[in-house]
């Protein structure tokens, strides 16, 4: 039995076999012996010499500067998982986005519609609430009379002074809340270096943690993660206490997080849960 070869130069003359041939071919003439595209091709589009590519497929040269990453990347027409692998091949740090997308693409918006009357809710990368349906205000309250930049998940988990949260309508209580809180940070942390740049993500860093010594203390901590489950007592003033399960999905290449809140089916929770969807519906 063979082993798979995934190094790098393995990695990029796998790539460069998969293009298509430029019409009319450059490089040199003659039968073409493969269909992807010749070295001398690959060498041309991405601006280096034959020779460094040629020690790079073969392993004679591991590791390639950020700029000459960038320009195979942009030549043999990866996407930006393959961009972000051929980085770490090259032992480099993939480049983080701009800017925190505020997009809702139209496959996660089809998803979303099909999940019902279920509690969901999207946030950003850095957990701003930027969409929620009518059952997720129904068990949490409607935030859409706090400001925009108030309803920040992160805010209710490490309040700041002068800054009030907009998803804070009832109590929200966590099964295990200094684990709660240490994910929240380890994702911040996290989402920090994908977005270097991003204006409101910074101000959100600096405000934590100037105004919230727990939050400064985890941070200093150095944890890095994902926050992608809990379990939470809503105390409801309606139907009083309800314990849902909240499970956070990543939805595509823009750091969406699709959160749902459910409980078992037939349990005296669910019951609750649908009579505040039957209460919203009538209001």
């Amino acid at each position: 039995m063979t082993t798979a070869d995934t190094s790098l130069g393995a990695t990029l003359r796998m790539w460069r076999d998969r293009l298509s041939p430029p019409q009319p071919a450059r490089g040199a003439g003659g039968p073409r012996r493969a269909a992807g595209l010749r070295r001398e091709e690959l060498a041309e589009l991405a601006g280096v010499s034959v020779d460094y590519l040629v020690r790079l497929e073969q392993g004679r040269a591991t590791t390639p500067s950020a700029p000459v990453v960038a320009a195979l990347a942009q030549a043999l027409q990866l996407s930006r998982p393959e961009r972000d692998h051929l980085y770490r091949l090259a032992g480099l740090q993939p480049p983080g986005d701009r800017a925190v997308s505020g997009r809702i693409s139209p496959g996660v918006q089809r998803v979303l519609q099909r999940l019902g009357e279920v509690a969901v809710a999207v946030f950003t990368a850095d957990w701003h609430l930027m969409w929620w349906n009518r059952s997720w205000a129904a068990l949490l309250g409607d935030p859409s009379g706090a400001a925009p930049e108030d309803r920040n998940f992160v805010y209710a988990r490490f309040p700041v002074p002068g800054r009030r949260s907009g998803l804070a309508a009832w109590p929200v209580q966590s099964d295990r809340p200094e684990a709660t809180d240490r994910a929240v940070v380890a994702d911040l942390r996290r989402v920090v270096t994908q977005y270097p740049d991003d204006p409101r993500l910074a101000g959100l860093l600096r405000e934590l943690l100037d105004g919230n010594p727990e939050f400064a203390r985890l941070w200093r901590t150095g944890v890095v993660g994902e926050h992608v489950e809990d379990r939470k007592t809503v105390h409801h003033p309606l139907v009083g206490e309800i314990v849902v399960d909240c499970d956070v999905l990543s939805a595509g290449e823009d750091g969406l997080r699709i959160v749902v809140l459910t409980a078992a089916a037939g349990s005296p929770d669910a019951l609750k849960l649908e009579q505040l969807r039957r209460a919203a519906s009538s209001a």
